[in-house]
């Protein structure tokens, strides 16, 4: 009886110092898996994962950061888990107040670190192209032969004339977030994906062809209203002029289209101005000029598409910003009178 006491009594024991030792075994393992500096007073660290990294290079290049306490237990955890094969490359933000489980996390839904940038509605294709360079996000030589050249997969894109315009209002206005590691043709590409997601959205070309528009035709139209509105609801009676316009056979004597063809913004159009010789100019050639003249935002798409149902043929601007329309040359006049002062 004794005997057999001892004998329980040792498997006890062993038994305790075995689940003594999992449990110390698994309170270290969980250490280790702490961040390396809890407080998070450290700056962010910038972490580039190359393509086609493994596991280990990964765990190495984090613990040489200081950002994780262990690369064996980083590569033990990412096994356990079956996350090693779903780490993503790319550019992120980590510090050392995240936990390994944390950063783990990041890398498997490839939440990489980003920045943003805005193009205003109404922007031409060099002041896009000024803007990016500014900031640094683009070199500006690639860009705009990518603009010229590249090669983008888009129903809308087809059958451009070629050319440095290509492109000109087919990016879509809006502010955008990229990763840091975004290609010159990436940036381009969000810009159109913008762009192709309002045309869909709009049923743009559908409506474009019942006004026996095609789509370049009528993102024509939207980007001479957005060069030319300054208040929402201005859009879609300036769209009404240039229809009646276009149908009468009119000039459509646009400013506008005029500093486009000048090569920028003017304060003032002089007379002189009117007469440069350019396919863009719409006081000197009838129709609509070759392409777009800026990047219209959605407003101004739709009231391309849904003109409003006036016999307006004339606008002045206010000083206000908004505008006064007219049916007739005369009444235009009154209202040059009354308003440009």
């Amino acid at each position: 009886m004794v005997r057999r006491w001892k004998m329980n009594k040792s498997i006890v024991i062993v038994l305790f110092l075995l689940l003594a030792g999992i449990l110390g075994v698994n309170r270290y393992v969980f250490s280790l898996l702490q961040p390396v500096d809890p407080s998070g007073k450290n700056a962010d660290v910038l972490v580039q994962i190359a393509p086609n990294s493994n596991t280990a290079q990964v765990a190495s290049l984090l613990e040489e950061q200081k950002l994780i306490r262990s690369a064996q237990i980083f590569r033990l955890y990412t096994r356990y888990h079956e996350l090693d094969n779903q780490l993503k490359a790319g550019y992120y933000l980590m510090n050392g107040n995240m936990s390994t489980p944390e950063i783990i996390s990041l890398l498997v839904r490839g939440a990489t670190a980003s920045k943003s940038f805005t193009i205003p509605e109404g922007y031409t294709l060099k002041q896009i192209t000024d803007s990016l360079a500014d900031k640094n996000f683009i070199r500006e030589e690639l860009f705009l032969e990518l603009l010229a050249k590249g090669q983008f997969h888009y129903a809308f894109l087809k059958n451009l004339p070629q050319g440095s315009k290509r492109l000109e209002g087919y990016l879509f206005p809006e502010t955008y977030n990229v990763s840091l590691d975004s290609t010159e043709k990436d940036i381009i590409n969000v810009m159109l994906a913008g762009m192709d997601k309002q045309l869909r959205e709009l049923k743009f070309e559908e409506q474009a062809k019942a006004l026996n528009l095609s789509t370049r035709q009528a993102l024509t139209i939207a980007s001479m209203i957005e060069r030319e509105a300054k208040k929402d609801g201005d859009r879609s009676l300036i769209s009404s002029v240039i229809h009646n316009r276009l149908r009468l056979g009119m000039r459509l004597q646009i400013d506008a289209t005029v500093e486009y063809a000048l090569g920028g913004h003017r304060e003032k159009i002089y007379y002189k101005d009117l007469e440069v010789d350019s396919p863009y100019n719409t006081y000197k050639y009838n129709g609509l000029p070759p392409g777009p003249i800026a990047a219209p935002g959605r407003q101004s798409l739709l009231a391309a598409v849904q003109p409003a149902s006036t016999n307006y043929l004339y606008y002045v601007a206010k000083p206000d910003g908004s505008h006064a329309f007219a049916t007739t040359l005369e009444g235009h006049n009154e209202n040059k009178r009354k308003y440009l002062q």
